[in-house]
C-alpha cells in the first residue's frame, strides 16, 4: 500500500483497534499488498481521455503571457476488430465475454450476488502460438476468466474471436485470484450488516458523525484469504481456500482509515469470521 505524506500520524485505539488519521497507513499481512490504489485515492485527472495544450503559439498582442485554452483530442476511431497485437476493442471485449459465458451457461453458474451467470474477473488478449508469431494476420484470441460461486470454481476460457469458438477451458478448484471490485464491495456490505461489523459501524460514525449503512460510503480494497495455506485458521474459516474468502482494508472516503484486517468474509458461505 503506498504511503502519501511521510510518517503515519498517531493512531487512535477505538473499537476495531485503529482509526488512522491521514492519507495512508502501512499495512502488514500475509497477502501481497504492494502498490494498491484504493477507490477515491486517485486524482481528478482520470477518465482516460488525452489532453494536449497548444504548442508553438504566441499570445495575441496586448494579452501578455495569458495561456490559450488546452485542446482536447478526440480518441482515434476504433474498429470492431483489432489488428495483430492491438489491445482488444470494445466490440471484441464484449464478444469474448459472450462466447465464454453464453446464455446456456449463465443458468448453470452463479455470481457473487447469487444471480445467474459467473462473476467475471478478467478479459485479456491471449498470447499467440509459436507457429503464429510470424503470421501477417494471426488469429485474435482472448482469455476470459471468471469465478463460479455455485461450483466454487475458477474458470479460464480461451476464445477465438476470428472463428467464434471456445478453444480451451480450464476449471480449477482451490485457486483464488484477486477479487474484483464487486466482490470486495459485496464483502464490505456483508461485514457492515453482520454483528462482527459493530466496531466498523461505530468507528465510521465516530469519524464522520454519520451512520454507516452500505459499502458505497467506504473506499474498499479486498485481498484473498486462503485459510490454512496462510497459517492456522479459526474453525469458522477453515473452508477458505476452497471457498472464496476476502480480507478487507477500509477507509472513509476522502478520510480516515478503519482497521478491518482481522475480519474475513466468506463470500461462498456469506458469513463473517475473525482471525485470532
Amino acid at each position: 500500500m503506498r504511503q502519501q505524506g511521510g510518517t503515519v500520524r498517531k493512531m487512535m485505539h477505538r473499537h476495531l483497534g485503529k482509526v488512522v488519521a491521514g492519507a495512508a497507513v502501512a499495512l502488514a499481512g500475509t497477502a501481497v499488498m504492494a502498490a494498491v490504489a484504493l477507490p477515491g485515492d486517485a486524482g481528478a485527472a482520470g477518465g482516460g481521455s488525452r489532453a494536449a495544450a497548444s504548442e508553438g503559439q504566441q499570445p495575441p498582442a496586448g494579452q501578455g503571457q495569458q495561456a490559450r485554452p488546452g485542446a482536447v483530442e478526440r480518441p482515434p476511431a476504433e474498429g470492431s476488430r483489432g489488428v495483430g497485437r492491438d489491445p482488444l476493442t470494445d466490440d471484441e471485449f464484449r464478444r469474448a465475454q459472450e462466447l465464454a459465458a453464453p446464455r446456456t451457461l449463465r443458468g448453470a453458474t452463479e455470481n457473487v450476488k447469487g444471480g445467474a451467470g459467473p462473476e467475471r474477473l478478467t478479459t485479456d488478449l491471449a498470447e499467440l502460438g509459436p507457429d503464429e508469431t510470424g503470421s501477417a494476420d494471426p488469429p485474435r484470441r482472448a482469455d476470459v476468466s471468471f469465478y463460479d460461486y455455485r461450483a466454487d470454481a475458477y474458470v479460464t476460457k480461451t476464445v477465438n474471436l476470428t472463428t467464434g469458438k471456445v478453444e480451451k477451458t480450464n476449471t480449477q478448484h482451490g485457486v483464488q485470484p484477486p477479487p474484483n471490485r464487486t466482490e470486495s464491495e459485496t464483502a464490505a456490505g456483508l461485514l457492515i450488516a453482520a454483528p462482527e461489523g459493530e466496531g466498523l459501524r461505530k468507528d465510521y460514525e465516530h469519524a464522520t458523525g454519520k451512520k454507516l449503512t452500505g459499502p458505497e460510503q467506504l473506499a474498499v480494497a479486498g485481498f484473498v484469504y486462503r485459510g490454512a495455506a496462510e497459517g492456522p485458521a479459526p474453525e469458522g474459516l477453515r473452508e477458505c481456500g476452497q471457498h472464496r474468502c476476502v480480507r478487507l482494508f477500509t477507509k472513509v472516503k476522502n478520510g480516515q482509515w478503519i482497521d478491518t484486517r482481522r475480519f474475513v468474509v466468506d463470500l461462498s458461505a456469506r458469513t463473517v469470521g475473525r482471525l485470532d
